[in-house]
């Protein structure tokens, strides 16, 4: 990866797109810092210790949710709203035609995409700021209470679209780097966003060198070894692939042959990525949300208490409950993603079949045990990544007990999760195959040479 790098920074073509792309990432991270207005934060907003839908946007926006900034909602309205447009693709035919209409109905669907995150952001905004407000993160009156009437609205509003306004303006960012940086802009973001938190993140594990115990001395190099590791980990499931025989008939039209050649369908070992992981965690985290909204008193000693402890992190029914759900969503998802009755049509359409299974139905049922299996394997490969912070943390846990009586120093959690590994990993690679794919087109001698 660092050869590739190195070799692209020599072209000068490539060089000016890395340039603007670092620039637009700077850029960025200078947004991430910028307050919005009417808001009094003095360290950072309190998104709780547990399994909320705020721990999981203060991971996707690289903290800035946390602090209250003009790009706290980052690049998740655009995400969200990305999904949901594939989804109703295969449930509207109306879309589903789009899709199919080559450049042109891509285009329609990515403005469509675009005005949908808007909505969205607007959604998320609101709630943002509600959320302020109920926790006193507003600018107050000079006798310490809260704005009412037009003032009050005035500060809503102003927050809201500042709010929404950084939504778009990151979307248009990442749209940047599609067009004139290196490519594959959305992700880039995303991937800067989480890199921003590797600070914080060391500086926790320097914290637990600094109390002086024997354990957190070996467990902290420990945990940088599994990092390096689940990374290798990672790039081999990602580029692990089967690889079905295709052969093609021979043909004549007019006075040529055509086909005859051997070739073959590459299917990746894990189709879905890191979709199954969002959306089971997005699921889980809804019931420690709805918690934050219900006083502590209405439901201690009751059902509910037992209820919501088991949606936290810190759970072993979660870690279950979490491996469940990405097992049935990477199956979701690859049911949407491939269609093997399409997938044996379109190749009988080119008189193409498989090795030693018939055209038509046979072959659309090899196509779908073959998928079948990908996806199991692959989900297995892929809940290692997600489970094993989970798991490290409720060993560490029960195994390290805290210095002091009844204190919460003890354990050990891995606040960097699989998602974000995942994420990081998938977005390294898919630059450096842009990198290469773009060397290799300013390199390639064609035939008018």
């Amino acid at each position: 990866m660092i050869k590739t790098i190195v070799n692209a920074w020599k072209v000068a073509e490539i060089r000016k797109k890395l340039l603007f792309t670092a620039f637009i990432i700077l850029i960025f991270r200078i947004g991430s810092v910028i307050p919005v207005p009417f808001l009094n934060i003095v360290n950072e907003i309190d998104v709780g210790k547990g399994n909320t839908i705020l721990t999981y946007l203060s991971l996707m926006t690289g903290s800035a949710f946390t602090y209250g900034t003009i790009f706290a909602m980052s690049i998740t309205p655009y995400i969200n709203s990305s999904i949901i447009m594939q989804l109703l693709a295969v449930a509207i035919p109306a879309l589903e035609r789009l899709q199919k209409e080559g450049e042109e109905g891509r285009k329609k669907i990515a403005s469509i995409t675009r005005y949908v995150t808007v909505v969205l952001g607007i959604i998320q905004s609101t709630a943002y700021y509600f959320f302020l407000r109920a926790n006193g993160y507003l600018m107050t009156a000079a006798d310490g209470t809260q704005f009412t009437g037009f003032n009050a609205v005035f500060q809503a509003i102003v927050i809201v679209c500042v709010l929404t306004a950084g939504t778009a303006v990151i979307m248009w960012l990442g749209e940047q780097i599609t067009i004139d940086g290196i490519g594959n802009g959305i992700s880039i973001i995303l991937f800067a966003g989480i890199v921003s938190r590797f600070p914080t993140l060391i500086k926790q594990y320097i914290q637990y060198i600094e109390t002086g115990r024997t354990v957190y001395k070996v467990l902290v190099p420990l945990v940088f070894v599994a990092f390096i590791l689940m990374i290798c980990y990672i790039v081999f499931m990602d580029n692990a692939e089967r690889r079905l025989p295709i052969q093609y008939a021979k043909r004549v039209v007019g006075r040529k042959m055509y086909g005859g050649q051997s070739t073959h369908m590459p299917i990746k070992l894990n189709m879905s990525g890191v979709l199954p992981i969002i959306f089971a965690s997005s699921i889980l985290s809804l019931p420690g949300t709805i918690q934050m909204f219900i006083s502590s008193d209405k439901y201690a000693g009751t059902f509910w208490e037992k209820f919501f402890s088991a949606f936290q992190s810190d759970s072993w029914w979660y870690a279950i409950m979490y491996f469940i759900l990405i097992i049935f969503f990477a199956y979701f998802y690859s049911t949407i993603q491939y269609n093997p009755i399409e997938m044996a049509n379109n190749l009988r359409k080119n008189n193409g079949a498989i090795p030693g299974i018939r055209p038509g139905k046979p072959t659309s049922d090899y196509i779908f045990r073959v998928l079948s299996r990908l996806t199991l394997i692959g989900v297995l490969m892929l809940s290692v990544v997600a489970l094993f912070p989970l798991i490290w943390s409720l060993i560490c846990d029960a195994a390290i007990p805290p210095l002091t009586e009844g204190g919460k120093d003890g354990g050990m959690s891995i606040s960097l999760g699989g998602t974000s590994i995942i994420i990081m990993c998938g977005v390294a690679l898919e630059t450096v195959r842009q990198l290469e794919s773009q060397m290799m087109m300013r390199h390639y001698k064609g035939f008018l040479d």
